[in-house]
């Protein structure tokens, strides 16, 4: 049977260890003809700097060939049902990243296809992007459980994924936001049950000075999200109080790292010359994009078949 990734869910404790692993040697060893013959479709519906290019060079790192389709290209769910579009793509791919604004559209996406389908992003999830941070975290840190991670901000794509992939490996997750801005419901009762199971802790508070205080990690994203431009100043007023500045990060232990997904909005969510900073590991994040998703799409594609090609 294929398998997708849609959510940090859908991998279990041994599985996450296993890819941060993977990535960790492959980062070390270059090149190699593993995807030789195999084709990524990259199906986005939101642009991208980051997702693309670190699904293109890995693809290419691999061995195979990626192509890019656009929200104009292709019209998912406008000029054709996303699940025609996954019947087709199907019949020419050996899996397909996509980036959506609905979480329904990747579900729609999956269930259609018969090849492995990952979340290069979606509204309610961005699990290549959280199991890309647990590689950094494991590259600086040398383990994944028994740290904490201090998130301030939203409750959103990245949070949600963060929260789940800390509690599935051992990690303390201690969150700050205002009110009416926390994660949802039905994911924080998922990081509960994975906690319950690997130990961790997950604390969820409005004061970002408690998150931030003994962390091994601070984390924050933008306050306004793609998609979310039309309560921009609501959100922004909202957080005004959230920003993660050197104060704050002074009451996390010496060693903390400080972590951010990138695009910043320097002056609101970060204070100015905070990714130049000593302590941040923004830009290694970044670049671990690249090897996370190498080691994803050598455990998804290596064994894939392809119906009628």
């Amino acid at each position: 049977m294929k398998k997708d990734l849609l959510s940090i869910a859908d991998l279990n404790r041994k599985e996450v260890k296993g890819l941060v692993e993977r990535a960790h040697r492959m980062k070390e060893e270059g090149m190699t003809d593993l995807l030789s013959g195999k084709t990524l479709a990259l199906l986005f519906e939101k642009p991208s700097l980051r997702t693309r290019v670190s699904f293109e060079m890995a693809m290419h790192q691999l061995g195979g060939h990626s192509i890019y389709l656009s929200p104009a290209e292709v019209g998912l769910g406008k000029r054709e049902s996303t699940a025609d579009v996954a019947r087709v793509l199907s019949r020419y791919v050996d899996g397909i990243a996509a980036r959506t604004f609905s979480h329904e559209t990747l579900r729609v996406l999956a269930e259609n296809c018969s090849v492995p389908v990952i979340n290069a992003l979606s509204d309610m999830e961005h699990p290549c992007q959280a199991l890309a941070d647990l590689l950094t975290i494991y590259e600086k840190k040398g383990k994944l459980s028994g740290l904490t991670l201090g998130f301030i901000g939203d409750g959103n794509n990245v949070s949600n994924s963060l929260l789940l992939s800390a509690s599935l490996v051992g990690m303390d997750f201690h969150f700050a936001c205002p009110p009416g801005y926390e994660i949802e419901k039905k994911v924080l009762n998922k990081g509960r049950k994975f906690a319950a199971l690997s130990g961790s802790q997950i604390r969820i508070t409005n004061d970002p000075y408690e998150a931030a205080k003994g962390a091994d990690i601070v984390y924050t994203d933008v306050w306004v999200s793609m998609g979310q431009e039309a309560d921009a100043e609501k959100r922004r007023r909202a957080f005004a109080n959230y920003q993660v500045d050197s104060e704050l990060l002074g009451l996390a232990k010496k060693d903390v790292l400080f972590m951010h997904p990138l695009p910043a909005h320097h002056g609101e969510e970060i204070s100015a010359g905070l990714l130049e900073d000593p302590r941040s590991v923004v830009f290694d994040q970044a670049e671990n994009r690249l090897h996370l998703q190498k080691a994803l799409l050598a455990k998804l594609l290596s064994d894939s078949k392809v119906p009628g090609k």
